[in-house]
């Protein structure tokens, strides 16, 4: 009967249709953020594995356990007051103050929370990369927490809230034909090429340089290449940050129910493919001419940070350019990668994953790029450099996006700096030569990615063969340089046969025998067994 009774009354029918409708819209963005911001959180997984391979398997366990607690550590901390400072409803232009630990909070407001935890867990796990293999756990959940609640978050409020004063822009009057027109540019960060990626850049920057780098990165002056232990690990993190930043870029639009709101996501998604390709390729071949290094090879490695620096570049403006904007955006940006990772080790920085040369190098020149790439509306307005060089208002969003980008730089590197150098000063910022040398797995997590004991079979193949073998060499040169014998013969027998399954027995071979030849000693017997164990082989 109240079916019937809406149908004879028309305006109630309405209204009732507009409210279902207008719910249904709310729920679909609200789905949209959230779905979104799962995608981007799995990026926590593809930093873990990427960061993984590039390190020693010896703090294996140290740099996966760290990605997790960035997650867990961003999670408190953003919800206690990292969202509050970014985006309450009470504030000014520089900083905000409610909804600390969500107090107040509209249930419908959650979603945007989710989608920032994981934009501000992101920037915090950036840093984690650079100061990978030395840094100390207590310095760790410092800047992790400072990051994510205060660092990333204040930034964030300048650019993304309205309150802010980057996001307000600059006003300022521009002739257009016979009349003077009052025109507002406002700072032009879609998807975080400067609140994110530089950010995070700047932060990693400064902790890599007061930390020092690794024991053995640097002899006389010169870098020595420190190889990570697993490039499948690398790769298959590549592939996942790839795919996150698709939903990264496009993701950023933050609705997808409102007219125009799905052309603009697909956009986003397209240039993201095409700047992190051209990213890739680019860094790929300038690596194989040789023209930073010696090193003339096709590696992934420079590849994989290539494409990703492609994709930092475009976030900005992945949503107003052209398809072949985003193009010569992404192949400047594979430029950009090799000219800030050559720079970094001429300044004898070491920052193990390049987070320096791909977020802080790409997000500068995401940043620029956006003002002179940026394509007209349908009415011709909002034109970048590239096609109105003679008006004032992409000159002035120009200059608006250079005061953003070095404002949030100095705020990033100055409180990082400050943090960094407090735990400097007691002694907390880096672990000791000692735990370095032998790696953190086992003093610091007891928990080794790659025990040895969990390694071999028990069948007597190969195994037994060695054995037999070191034990015949053994007792051949009783009284003669046995250790020097059994090393040269055992060292033999695993290059030609190829017999050395265990590589944390090879390790601790090499080891010893790198020392012998230092110490003119050779391997302890503890260690010529543990590499010669047929249960471990």
């Amino acid at each position: 009967m109240e079916n019937l009774t809406n149908i004879n009354d028309p305006q109630r029918l309405y209204d009732e249709l507009k409210t279902d409708f207008d719910s249904v819209k709310k729920n679909l963005d609200i789905f949209f953020l959230v779905v979104v911001a799962c995608i981007i959180y799995f990026m926590q997984c593809g930093f873990a594995l990427l960061e993984c391979g590039a390190v020693r398997s010896k703090n294996t366990t140290n740099i996966l356990i760290k990605n997790l607690l960035d997650s867990c550590i961003g999670g408190l901390s953003y919800w206690i007051f990292g969202y509050a400072f970014a985006f309450g409803p009470e504030g000014n232009a520089f900083i905000s103050w409610k909804h600390f630990a969500s107090e107040g909070m509209d249930p419908d407001g959650y979603a945007h929370w989710f989608f920032h935890f994981v934009f501000a867990a992101t920037a915090a796990t950036i840093v984690s990369g650079a100061v990978a293999e030395r840094c100390d756990f207590i310095a760790y959940f410092a800047y992790s927490i400072a990051i994510t609640g205060f660092v990333y978050p204040v930034a964030s409020h300048w650019a993304w809230d309205e309150k802010g004063w980057l996001y307000q822009g600059v006003t300022f009057n521009e002739t257009m034909g016979n009349e003077t027109v009052e025109v507002n540019v406002g700072f032009q960060d879609f998807a975080g090429s400067t609140v994110v990626h530089l950010l995070g850049g700047a932060s990693s920057l400064v902790a890599a340089f007061i930390l020092g780098p690794r024991i053995g990165r640097f002899e006389d002056g010169y870098p020595v290449e420190i190889k990570g232990h697993s490039v499948p690990l690398t790769a298959i993190g590549g592939f996942i940050l790839t795919f996150g930043f698709f939903a990264f870029n496009g993701g950023s639009q933050g609705a997808i129910s409102n007219a125009g709101d799905g052309g603009a996501v697909c956009l986003s998604m397209v240039n993201t493919v095409i700047s992190g390709s051209f990213g890739a390729i680019t860094a790929l071949i300038l690596k194989k001419m040789g023209i930073f290094g010696r090193d003339r090879k096709w590696s992934i490695l420079v590849t994989i940070n290539g494409a990703l620096t492609g994709m930092v570049s475009i976030c900005a403006g992945c949503n107003v350019v052209y398809p072949w904007g985003a193009a010569v955006t992404g192949a400047i940006g594979g430029l950009t990668f090799l000219l800030w990772s050559h720079l970094i080790l001429k300044c004898k920085i070491d920052d193990p994953l390049d987070a320096v040369a791909v977020h802080m190098g790409g997000g500068i020149w995401g940043t620029i790029a956006v003002p002179i790439f940026m394509a007209p509306e349908k009415d011709g307005s909002n034109p970048g450099i590239l096609f109105d060089i003679s008006s004032r208002a992409p000159w002035m969003r120009f200059g608006w996006n250079v005061a953003g980008m070095v404002s949030i730089f100095v705020w990033a590197f100055g409180i990082s700096a400050i943090m960094w150098l407090i735990l400097r000063l007691l002694k907390l910022h880096r672990v000791s030569e000692e735990i370095e040398t032998k790696g953190l797995d086992i003093p610091k997590h007891g928990e080794p990615a790659y025990p040895a004991e969990a390694y071999g079979h028990g069948w007597e193949t190969k195994g037994s063969a060695l054995k037999e073998l070191a034990g015949k060499s053994m007792s051949e040169t009783m009284f003669g340089d046995k250790t020097a014998s059994v090393r040269k013969r055992v060292s033999q027998r695993m290059e030609s046969d190829k017999m050395m399954e265990n590589p944390e027995a090879h390790a601790i071979f090499k080891s010893d025998q790198e020392r012998s030849d230092r110490n003119s000693s050779g391997p302890s017997d503890g260690h010529v067994n543990a590499a010669l164990d047929t249960s471990q082989l």
